[in-house]
């Protein structure tokens, strides 16, 4: 089945331009001008990736990103005139996948495009189904508050499954794999970057501080992830 690609731009010639590069590359294009009707769409219809424009007619592009992340964890690129670090930055923290910049080349999008479905697929589980869900080593497994289940590319934390995104996923499975080791920003983006060098110095930063806040609305007296200035994070070993 082909990947079904959400378009959200308002732009006629813009959007017929990425639909003809995905379809060229047997990707199926859904498009929507407007932002208002998107998370209906997503309520109703399977999507592998949204492609989203930042200034739509009746909403921000930033602010519909926050809203679906709510309830979807569907990769999320921005296609935008903006191209300030700052406004990068905000994308990555509200959980956005990748970040491209009118103009652009569409080839180079739908490359982009290809390189998150490819990872997309690859963070799902290659356990057998038998196999139940890995807790990292711990004094007191039972009391372990994270579970990892790599069949289903989801991290349950104190009974709770959390929203991630892509990239928020394989940093908080790195961590909790290891309690106690402190991984650099470089060690980590190699870790779960497939093109690090790409990626912006503030990416882990930004996903570590989306993370703790979605650990913190599960338990808001607990801070799991520890920073080590100048060093790096690690998951806390007494948990």
């Amino acid at each position: 089945m082909q990947p079904t690609i959400l378009i959200v731009e308002d732009e006629p010639a813009i959007a017929e331009n990425i639909r003809y590069a995905l379809e060229t590359e047997r990707l199926q294009p859904v498009w929507h001008a407007t932002g208002g009707q998107v998370l209906e769409l997503l309520a109703q219809t399977p999507v592998d990736l949204i492609i989203l424009d930042i200034g739509l007619p009746d909403i921000n592009g930033f602010d519909l990103c926050r809203t679906i992340r709510q309830h979807h964890s569907t990769p999320v690129l921005f296609l935008t005139a903006r191209d300030h670090e700052i406004d990068r930055v905000v994308g990555l923290e509200i959980g956005a996948d990748d970040y491209v910049v009118k103009p652009f080349s569409p080839r180079e999008l739908v490359a982009r495009v290809k390189a998150i479905l490819r990872r997309t697929q690859a963070s799902r589980s290659t356990y057998p189904l038998s196999q139940s869900p890995l807790q990292p080593p711990s004094s007191d497994p039972q009391s372990f508050p994270f579970v990892l289940d790599e069949e289903r590319s989801r991290i349950v934390y104190h009974g709770t499954t959390l929203e991630l995104s892509r990239y928020e996923y394989r940093i908080l499975k790195i961590l909790i794999r290891r309690p106690g080791q402190i991984f650099s920003r470089d060690h980590l983006m190699e870790m779960a970057w497939e093109e690090p060098e790409t990626s912006l110095d503030r990416t882990v930063d930004a996903h570590i501080k989306n993370l703790r806040h979605k650990l913190k609305n599960v338990m808001p007296q607990d801070d799991p992830i520890q920073t080590h200035r100048g060093m790096g994070y690690s998951l806390k070993e007494d948990l």
